[in-house]
């Protein structure tokens, strides 16, 4: 049997973040864009999520966004750190977890409408205190698969990181 698209270190970090999550009683909810799903099935990989993972949501284009964020401010658009802030609050906030993490960025194989480059995301964590940890995700690949795997490995480690404090 293989682990189809999880590889060794996206499962230990799956299983890091869930054992701290469980251990400390809280939920999260996931927000991901370029990613596509892959940070939520990644948690889900591990037996027994449910006591902890409360849902998520892939806000991949502008439509998508209500579902987790009613408004933006002005000037706020996709792939930087600012709505990387606002989706990690709006999924901790929307589905009334302790935590939240986000994704946003550009896999490839090209740049995205904004003039970032493939290769590009923000990383988020909405801690329970409100305070907001983030992550800027540089990879120089145009590998849409690869990237969307780096970003999930960025994001699922700075939850780890922010768990552990």
């Amino acid at each position: 049997m293989t682990n189809g698209p999880f590889t060794s270190e996206l499962l230990d970090l799956a299983d890091t973040c869930g054992t701290a999550l469980r251990a400390r009683g809280q939920r999260l909810a996931v927000a991901e864009s370029s990613a596509g799903g892959l940070i939520s099935a990644t948690i889900l990989s591990v037996g027994g999520a449910s006591d902890y993972y409360l849902g998520g949501a892939v806000v991949y284009t502008g439509r998508s966004r209500p579902l987790v964020l009613d408004n933006l401010p002005d000037g706020t658009r996709g792939a930087t750190e600012a709505f990387a802030r606002l989706l990690a609050l709006g999924a901790r906030d929307r589905m009334g977890s302790e935590w939240g993490l986000a994704e946003t960025g550009a896999t490839g194989p090209s740049g995205n409408p904004y003039g970032d480059p493939a290769g590009h995301a923000w990383v988020a964590v909405a801690r329970p205190d409100g305070s907001v940890i983030t992550r800027n995700v540089l990879t120089g690949s145009a590998d849409r698969v690869a990237n969307m795997a780096a970003f999930t490995v960025a994001a699922l480690h700075l939850l780890a990181e922010a768990l552990a404090d």
